[in-house]
Parts: structure tokens; C-alpha cells; sequence
């Protein structure tokens, strides 16, 4: 299955890799023909497989905050945020390599308060100040446990953030709702009264592995 949001760029790879390969047929080095050839196939396989969007079963947990990305823990700290969430939070943030799903999914359901799409650099996903120099989209949501804060950013490769939300949307954990193309990362903010299920390094997946929960009573 592949992605509704990589339906354009995958014609359009398609229709070259496929024009490629013909006209190198007609070329007299065989060296050069087999080179576009392996390189035009390689690109589109390589194009296929990065807008895969297989399916997910989002876990049926209370007060759990979902992964809204594949990728790997890059870092979890203590924050003071001045965004949608404020005050004393939770900062986790996940670098999506070329070879993750980049489809976005939505972490928590509740209703989307606060959108903002921020121009901005393109420094790598790794670099420390990329959540807040990186061109990225930032989403708020309001949930039944209170405000909660993540975002999409571009990085040095990703320049293209799809996303279908608006202001004022009533959203279910677990359901697409938009992509980062070609690498990049996502960061979370919480209340400090979400706890953390994962730890640096690990491996996540969107809608499915549960980085936060609530503490009991809250």
C-alpha cells in the first residue's frame, strides 16, 4: 500500500524511470545503457519503498500518547515551553531516516487547537538546533488529559510538509494524517505529568508504540 500523499511523486518517477530505460535501449554502449538502466530502476524502487504506508492497529491504552512517527529516539529532556503547551514539559524528539515510513499519524485524540506553519532553515534532523531554527509545522492538540504539542520538521533532504489538519478538527489517535518527504524529524511536548515509556535510541512507530502515559490521578 502506498501513500495518498506521495501519489504525485510517484507518476512522476515512474513516467522518467520508464522513459529512461527505453531510450538507453537505444544507445550503442552497452556500459552507459546498463548504468541508466540499473540507476533508473533503483531510483524507482528506492521511491516505492519510501511512500510504503503499511496499515496499523493503534494501541486500545488510556491516557497513552502514541508515536505520531517511525523513527529513532534522538533525546528526552526537562523543557521550559512558551508554545501551545506552557511551562514545565517533556521534550522527545525522533529522527525519520530515509528508510522509515515518513507518514504522519495522530498521537492522542482530541481536537486540533493550534496550527502554525513556520518558515525556516534546513539543517540536518541530528542537529540540536533543528527544532527550532527547521522549516516545520507546528500542531496542538487539546485533549480529555489536557495540551499537547508536536510537530513535523524539514531537514536537510525534507523540504516538503504535507498536512491535512485544521483549526477546530476532531481528531482519533492512530489516523493519517499527513508526511514529511525524504527525512526528518518530529518533536513532542508535554506536561510534565506524561511519562516516558521509551528511552534514547529506541525504535518507534507511528501510531502504534506508546511514548507517553499519564500519571495515575492526573
Amino acid at each position: 500500500m502506498f501513500t495518498k500523499y506521495g501519489y504525485s511523486t510517484l507518476i512522476t518517477i515512474t513516467i522518467l524511470s520508464f522513459l529512461i530505460i527505453v531510450l538507453s535501449l537505444f544507445l550503442k554502449e552497452d556500459w552507459l545503457k546498463y548504468l541508466l538502466i540499473i540507476a533508473a530502476g533503483g531510483f524507482l524502487i528506492f521511491t516505492l519503498f519510501f511512500f510504503r504506508d503499511p496499515d496499523r492497529t493503534p494501541p486500545q491504552a488510556e491516557g497513552a500518547f502514541l508515536s505520531p512517527a517511525d523513527g529513532k529516539v534522538l533525546l528526552i529532556k526537562d523543557v521550559v515551553s512558551d508554545k501551545f503547551v506552557k511551562g514545565e514539559a517533556v521534550q522527545l524528539s525522533i529522527f525519520m531516516s530515509p528508510f522509515d515510513v515518513h507518514v504522519n499519524r495522530i498521537p492522542i485524540s482530541g481536537t486540533v487547537q493550534y496550527l502554525k506553519y513556520v518558515k525556516g532553515k534546513f539543517l540536518t534532523a541530528y542537529n540540536d538546533k533543528a527544532d527550532k531554527e527547521n522549516e516545520r509545522n507546528e500542531i496542538g492538540i487539546e485533549t480529555k488529559f489536557g495540551k499537547v504539542f508536536f510537530t513535523q520538521v524539514a531537514g536537510a533532504f525534507a523540504r516538503r510538509i504535507v498536512s491535512e489538519l485544521k483549526v477546530g478538527d476532531s481528531v482519533k489517535a492512530g489516523k493519517r494524517f499527513g508526511m514529511i518527504k525524504f527525512g526528518s524529524r518530529s518533536d513532542i511536548i508535554v506536561p510534565k505529568k506524561w511519562i516516558p515509556q521509551v528511552k534514547v535510541g529506541d525504535h518507534v512507530y507511528g501510531g502504534e508504540t506508546i511514548l507517553f502515559k499519564i500519571k495515575e490521578n492526573e
